[in-house]
C-alpha cells in the first residue's frame, strides 16, 4: 500500500490533538517544498536516524520507446537519490514478511 500526501496529513493529525489539521497540512507541504527547494539547489538534505537525500548524476544515454522501439537519445540529468539511515533501515527489515502473511 502506498501514501499519498493526504493521507500522510490525515495519519499525522489523528495521532495528535495540538495543531489543527490546516495547520498540519501547511506544515507538510512547506516541508516538501523546502527539501525540493534544496535539492534544486544542489545541496544534500539529512535526517538523522531516518536517511539522506542528494542528486544523483547520470550521463546522456541511448535508450528505447517501449511502445514503438523507436531509439532516443535520453540527456545528461540529475536524478533525486535516497539514502536510508541506519536506524530507519534495522526498523523496516522485516517489514515485507509481515505484509505477505
Amino acid at each position: 500500500m502506498a501514501i499519498n500526501k493526504k493521507q500522510l496529513v490525515d495519519l499525522i493529525s489523528s495521532k495528535q490533538d495540538q495543531l489543527s489539521h490546516k495547520d498540519i497540512e501547511l506544515s507538510v507541504k512547506t516541508m516538501f517544498n523546502s527539501m525540493s527547494d534544496a535539492l534544486k539547489n544542489g545541496d544534500r538534505i539529512e535526517i538523522r536516524g531516518f536517511g539522506s537525500f542528494g542528486l544523483r548524476f547520470r550521463k546522456s544515454r541511448t535508450g528505447r520507446n517501449p511502445k514503438s522501439g523507436e531509439t532516443v537519445n535520453i540527456q545528461n540529468r540529475y536524478v533525486p537519490h535516497f539514502k536510508p539511515g541506519k536506524e530507519f533501515r534495522e526498523s523496516v527489515k522485516d517489514a515485507g514478511t509481515k505484509t505477505s502473511q
